[in-house]
């Protein structure tokens, strides 16, 4: 049973004499920077010098240094940039800078479990990750509430990283609403294969293909669009809110008796033998070589042409359109 804590478990004043840099200030950047000064932490934001995350930070009156001078100054260093960049930023910006007793984190674990970062002796490594996109990290702090986050260890010299684990998650608001104790193998693996396998790769492909069988069967793209897309978010949200049961509760006897006579059909067992190939090439480091040799060169050509082909799919033209149509959609 993973281990779970709160608040109560957590030492904040672990951190009272720290100086804790928060490398970047994008989706999870901001949030963690602003939650921890919200908390009492003594905060630095490492971000390029003049570039829109400066800009940003200043706004909303963080201290901002460059991502040298963070990483210089801070106890606890958190590197909160794209899996692609961290690897060079780190060795460029951060690494000549740690010292002995700092303790390195990250929000995931894909540059240390894959060795892509190869920390050094004598520093912690450790990982806070919020189980939500950073603008709910924030809103649901200042609501007096906290998102459940993960946190492992994956070096511990200090014999206190977990404890300063604990305090960092405390400090972003995740000990109000409960801390999951795993490992960054874990963290990686799963994160990669649910992304892959169902939540991006796999719903997304679904709902396409359902679009398709329908508008090639004669029926009019909006009629497919409503049917296989746009109502994928009702759904979501009633299993989000009470697991599968709550869905079929709330949905029609029709719909529950085509969940239980269909669903099979469409995830057979050779699409499951698939998922556990999909699960292997994670597992085995194949994925993760060929994300970052793509990404390594900087052009990034596979991966922008593919985005191009799909932005082209009729779906999208039909689903802009509807869309203007729902004035209760947040833009």
């Amino acid at each position: 049973m993973i281990k779970k804590y709160y608040d109560q478990d957590c030492d904040l004043s672990l951190l009272g004499d720290k100086i804790v840099s928060v490398i970047g200030f994008g989706s999870q950047g901001h949030a963690h920077a602003q939650n921890l000064r919200d908390s009492g932490m003594n905060v630095v934001v490492g971000v390029p010098q003049g570039g829109a995350g400066w800009k940003l930070a200043t706004e909303v009156g963080m201290d901002v240094r460059s991502t040298e001078e963070a990483a210089k100054v801070g106890d606890l260093v958190m590197m909160l940039v794209p899996d692609e960049l961290a690897g060079d930023i780190y060795r460029e910006q951060v690494a000549p800078y740690l010292k002995e007793g700092d303790v390195l984190l990250f929000a995931h674990g894909f540059n240390i479990h894959f060795q892509i970062i190869q920390p050094p002796k004598g520093v912690d490594v450790i990982m806070v990750a919020p189980k939500g996109p950073g603008h709910t990290v924030r809103t649901q702090y200042q609501e007096g509430r906290g998102v459940p986050s993960l946190i492992a260890v994956f070096q511990d010299e200090s014999g206190k990283a977990k404890e300063y684990a604990l305090a960092y998650a405390a400090g972003i608001g995740a000990g109000r609403a409960g801390i999951l104790e795993t490992s960054f193998r874990e963290e990686t693996e799963t994160d990669l294969f649910g992304e892959q396998a169902v939540l991006c790769g796999g719903v997304t492909e679904l709902m396409k293909a359902g679009f398709d069988t329908l508008v090639e069967a004669g029926y009019e793209p909006e009629m497919a669009y409503f049917e296989c897309i746009h109502e994928m978010k009702l759904i979501v949200d009633l299993i989000n809110s009470g697991g599968f049961a709550m869905m079929r509760y709330s949905v029609s006897n029709t719909a529950e008796y085509g969940d239980y006579r269909t669903g099979r059909r469409m995830i057979t067992e050779e699409t499951r033998r698939e998922m556990k190939k999909v699960l292997r090439e994670i597992q085995d480091g194949t994925f993760a070589s060929e994300f970052m040799q793509e990404f390594s060169t900087g052009k990034k050509a596979r991966f922008l042409a593919t985005r191009r082909v799909e932005g082209e799919h009729p779906l999208e033209k039909v689903g802009k359109e509807l869309r203007r149509m729902m004035t209760w959609l947040k833009k």
